[in-house]
């Protein structure tokens, strides 16, 4: 059995697509489904101003919202072997420290109580920049299906475990695979007088782009790769390809300082502006 699916529940929609997208995934990869609620009782200093009750009231709306995951991954996904698990504490570092024993992290792009918020910002853009291994922020329905994965390809040495994460994918999902590689000329490269040439350019990188996912290729004989190498901004081809994609996987660096600086500008860029599912793969 691989490492259990984790993923973040709190009863709103976007959670409980996460759970369905969670739970398809833990069924494909032969794995077991984690579902955590996170009680964060610090925005109202609840532990300090306790009410006569309300303890008992927060813990049975974290029960039932427990249940009612269990009861989605269960009736998506019949048979599927499911906990779950109450824990206290801000949401973004409970999550994040799930992260050594998951195969990969699940959270709802929008949410409400432990989950708010839009991306940027929010606990899903905090553990996708500094949890290790892929976290997903899912933003479709999973009922809709493309068969399409698309990956951002780099041509650095951190990016593998990003190409891993998408060969496996693809695989365990039967899909196609489109490797998007955006380059961009440099600034005086459209000058009449400069040297360049772009056409000699695009080849270059197309070269660059074989010549990485050869042993790929060899590894997974049987995902359908399309190598699709364009001058563009990185962010808008993957932006753009996401319409038509399950998934979009970036990898990130995680040169950053501190918060979600860790995520890099491209990754983040995608999280703002993919119209799909994106998931985050930290070198």
């Amino acid at each position: 059995m691989n490492r259990a699916i984790v993923v973040g529940a709190d009863g709103s929609d976007a959670a409980t697509a996460a759970v369905e997208w969670a739970a398809d995934d833990a069924t494909r990869a032969a794995a077991s489904l984690h579902i955590v609620h996170v009680v964060d009782r610090s925005p109202y200093e609840i532990a300090r101003f306790s009410i006569p009750g309300q303890a008992d009231a927060i813990a049975l709306s974290a029960r039932n919202v427990l249940t009612d995951a269990e009861a989605v991954a269960r009736k998506r996904q019949p048979g599927i072997d499911v906990t779950s698990e109450l824990m206290e504490g801000a949401a973004a570092a409970v999550l994040r420290g799930q992260a050594g024993n998951a195969g990969a992290i699940v959270i709802g792009g929008t949410g409400l109580g432990g989950f708010p918020g839009a991306v940027l910002g929010s606990v899903s853009a905090h553990v996708a920049g500094h949890a290790h291994g892929p976290v997903v922020i899912v933003r479709s329905d999973p009922g809709i299906t493309h068969g399409e994965i698309v990956i951002g390809l780099d041509d650095y040495h951190a990016g593998e475990p990003a190409l891993a994460y998408a060969f496996e994918q693809a695989m365990l999902r039967a899909s196609m695979l489109r490797v998007i590689y955006a380059w961009q000329p440099p600034a005086h490269a459209h000058i009449a007088e400069s040297v360049h040439d772009l056409d000699e350019i695009h080849a270059a990188q197309c070269r660059i782009a074989a010549r990485i996912l050869l042993g790929w290729r060899q590894r997974y004989p049987q995902v359908r790769v399309v190598e699709d190498v364009q001058q563009n901004h990185p962010v808008h081809a993957l932006t753009s390809a996401s319409e038509k994609s399950d998934l979009v996987i970036v990898g990130s660096q995680g040169r950053g300082a501190i918060g979600t600086v860790m995520l890099g500008s491209v990754a983040l860029g995608v999280l703002h502006h993919a119209r799909n599912s994106v998931a985050v793969v930290r070198a």
